[in-house]
């Protein structure tokens, strides 16, 4: 185990045989928010999407410049839109932020929490979760496909 910066790596060896069993598993640290706004409501998306915009600070404009496209995503609880969450990767550096999109959102995601949250686990496949009714989508729909491989890459849980 070791420290760089803000990240706490971890490698794993098996002990008979010397080989490495886990690498690349790091934490990052972060301070206590002095602002539990976000996590008052108890939705487990606020913490993908803080996550997300965490590691925006490292690859932010190379994410620009591969998606160039706005996300904005509507989390839904009994029916009604609880909380929305931008995902700008459109301009400067990027950005992920609570509230609507401040520029026209290119695709626009509907969902409840639950189903969001099943779809980051890889326990539910995007289109399958489209096809069902369980996601909404308005706006360019080919993008989600951008949207799905930043939430694999970039949450890691």
């Amino acid at each position: 185990m070791w420290k760089e910066r803000k990240k706490i790596y971890l490698q794993t060896k098996m002990k008979e045989t010397e080989e490495t069993a886990a690498s690349a598993v790091y934490v990052t640290l972060m301070s206590a928010s002095a602002n539990p706004s976000t996590k008052a409501a108890g939705l487990q998306s606020d913490l993908v999407f803080e996550e997300i915009g965490h590691r925006l600070k490292d690859v932010g404009p190379q994410l620009v410049k591969k998606v160039n496209a706005v996300f904005q995503c509507d989390i839904t609880s009994s029916g009604r839109t609880v909380v929305q969450w931008t995902l700008d990767l459109k301009t400067g550096s990027g950005e992920a932020y609570r509230g609507a999109s401040r520029a026209p959102a290119d695709t626009v995601f509907t969902l409840s929490d639950h189903d969001f949250m099943q779809l980051v686990l890889g326990k539910i496949k995007p289109q399958r979760a489209f096809l069902a009714g369980k996601v909404k989508v308005r706006g360019n729909i080919l993008l989600s496909h951008k949207l799905e491989m930043i939430l694999k890459d970039y949450t890691k849980l």
